[in-house]
């Protein structure tokens, strides 16, 4: 059965779906019950460097402000911190150890899921679609932008 261009982006974002809609529940089951995909893509940021909001906004393509929200909320529930920089007006953001925490557990979470798609399929043909997916999209699939890209008209910045 041969399938649209449309359904194949649909087929594409909803493997997406399934992976982090049950990560982000294994990572509720184990504590973890306020984060979302999104804050991800902004952890992952700034542990690459962000160390402001306007920095996080551009890597995220949303609004400083947006950004700005998205520290507050992650700094409150102990994922992110500022920290004081020598001879510095500034403080730059750093990932705590439970945000480390958090991110190993969620990698760890990954790799479960993978393992649970390998049975379902089998190691072959999961390892040709992942090669074949590497093919098509690259080898790095996505950027950090992603929670952003889809908010803002195409040119537009975040």
């Amino acid at each position: 059965m041969s399938r649209s261009g449309a359904d194949l982006a649909l087929l594409l974002l909803g493997g997406f779906r399934s992976l982090a809609d049950a990560a982000t529940h294994e990572l509720a089951a184990r504590g973890f019950e306020d984060f979302r995909p999104a804050h991800e893509f902004a952890m992952r940021a700034i542990a690459a460097g962000a160390g402001n909001a306007s920095e996080l906004g551009r890597r995220l393509s949303v609004t400083k402000q947006a950004a700005a929200k998205t520290i507050a909320l992650l700094e409150q529930r102990g994922y992110i911190a500022r920290e004081a920089q020598p001879g510095a007006l500034r403080t730059r953001l750093r990932i705590t150890a439970h945000g480390v925490e958090l991110l190993r557990q969620g990698e760890a979470i990954f790799e479960d899921l993978r393992q649970r798609w390998e049975k379902r399929i089998g190691s072959a043909d999961l390892e040709k679609l992942e090669a074949l997916l590497t093919i098509l999209v690259g080898p790095s699939p996505i950027q950090l932008d992603a929670p952003g890209r889809f908010a803002t008209e195409p040119g537009e910045p975040g």
